[in-house]
């Protein structure tokens, strides 16, 4: 069961958070960043998150029509056949969607894995993200509610981020400021919204200062302990337990966070952080050090032939794979998921 059915993507959430322990989320955007992710969770004997953003599903579609839908739906496809060589068990996501790409992305994509799931077959993805961080809270939880409505028919969890990251992603910015954090009265008024299961299942992502992208230590106040304010606000107002976590938090902008800062995350909820920044320098680095070691073989210098087993894709692709997916196993002892993958 290579790609998670929704029960065993639940219990895989479930056992995050009894654990203290999150999954790292992925971001990839091609068949072999897709294998360096799987290799990563497989050397690291920890079961993960694939995601894949409105703009990598669009580059995924192909540079001809671009079509985001194509994109999303080739590689989960492509997944479901290779994942099972890899003895870990994922989950497949889409990351980011704004406003105005949800016509063009996640709502044709519940459509289908409604016409599966009615069919008796599991759903293609297991979960989706809505990002109306750019919006009002209002209209974000009006939108987040339809969403969270279709993805449970679908047998599928809704990603939704109340506030706003910081940097840019695909598109949407926000300035880095004190507008990065969320309050309690947003935590509240989200479940009083989704409710806290009842409607379907859903992970959030709240600020805490997260920036998506590449900054220095410093520059950015992350305060993970925001977190525990905000799930005993809201069991506290729903009459839960003392020390209980009503939310599923999703870790955004994690890349170059501290272990400190991860840790406090994953006391307080955190079951999800999304990485992207460092893997694809990870996947990248490979690359420009074989170019650099092998440049009048790369290029035919002086109308030279070159060397074709230097500039053949196999050749630095192996070593891009293999750096993306160290990585990869870092990132999955940072948040404690190593060694935990489903028996």
């Amino acid at each position: 069961m290579p790609i998670a059915t929704p029960e065993v993507y639940a219990e895989m959430l479930d056992r995050a958070k009894a654990g203290k322990f999150a999954y790292p989320a992925i971001n990839v955007t091609s068949t072999q960043t897709l294998h360096a992710a799987l290799r990563g969770f497989a050397e690291a004997e920890s079961d993960g998150i694939v995601q894949i953003s409105t703009g990598g599903a669009e580059f995924l579609g192909g540079q001809h029509n671009k079509d985001m839908v194509t994109g999303a739906v080739a590689l989960a496809e492509f997944a479901h056949i290779v994942a099972a060589k890899y003895d870990v068990t994922v989950a497949l996501h889409t990351d980011h969607c704004p406003k105005d790409k949800l016509d063009g992305y996640v709502r044709p994509l519940l459509d289908i894995s409604a016409e599966r799931v009615a069919k008796g077959q599991n759903p293609l993805f297991q979960s989706h993200m809505w990002d109306g961080s750019a919006e009002t809270l209002a209209e974000n939880l009006a939108i987040g509610q339809e969403l969270l409505a279709k993805a449970a028919a679908a047998k599928i969890i809704l990603e939704v981020e109340i506030t706003p990251t910081g940097g840019e992603e695909d598109g949407v910015t926000h300035e880095i400021n004190d507008e990065l954090y969320t309050t309690v009265d947003d935590a509240l008024r989200t479940a009083e919204a989704l409710g806290l299961g009842e409607k379907g299942r859903y992970l959030l992502a709240a600020s805490f200062g997260n920036v998506h992208g590449v900054y220095k230590p410093g520059n950015v106040v992350l305060r993970p302990e925001l977190l525990k304010d905000l799930q005993e606000g809201v069991a506290a107002k729903y009459g839960k337990a003392a020390g209980s976590l009503p939310f599923d938090f999703v870790f955004h902008g994690g890349s170059g966070s501290t272990e400190q800062e991860i840790a406090t995350a994953l006391e307080n909820g955190v079951v999800k952080m999304n990485l992207d920044t460092d893997t694809q320098y990870a996947f990248t680095r490979p690359i420009v050090d074989h170019v650099f070691r092998n440049y009048d073989g790369v290029l035919k210098v002086d109308g030279e032939v070159g060397n074709k087993k230097v500039y053949d894709p196999r050749s630095w692709g192996k070593s891009a794979e293999a750096g993306m997916a160290k990585r990869v196993t870092e990132a999955c002892a940072n948040l404690r998921s190593t060694g935990t993958k489903l028996k």
